[in-house]
């Protein structure tokens, strides 16, 4: 039961996202031009949301932890974009993750 259990801790949500971007991006990269070079975009920003956010745990101060998750939450709003102009563009993959749907709504 504990392995349905939905990640609460933000480190577990961005580490599953990171995972779930770089299952994606996977299935892009097989694919030519516009899509490839699309999904290397996606793939950078959507796995240093959570690579912020653990850096932020080691924050040698106050100011660091605020930092890196400011940096986390630009990396959020880039991927959002990337994600919406996939959505516009139709650009999809076999498997799309649920939370794919709900992220790039318009």
């Amino acid at each position: 039961m504990a392995e349905n259990r939905k990640p609460s801790d933000i480190k577990e949500r961005t580490f599953a996202f990171s995972v779930a971007i770089v299952h994606l991006c996977e299935e892009l990269s097989e694919r030519s031009g516009v899509s490839r070079t699309l999904s290397y975009q996606l793939l950078n920003s959507g796995t240093s949301i959570g690579a912020n956010v653990e850096e932020a745990q080691a924050g040698q101060s106050r100011a660091d932890f605020l930092s890196k998750y400011a940096i986390a939450l630009n990396e959020a709003r880039e991927t959002i974009y990337w994600l919406r102009l996939f959505n516009q563009r139709k650009i999809t993959v076999e498997s799309k993750p649920s939370w794919m749907s709900a992220t790039t709504a318009d």
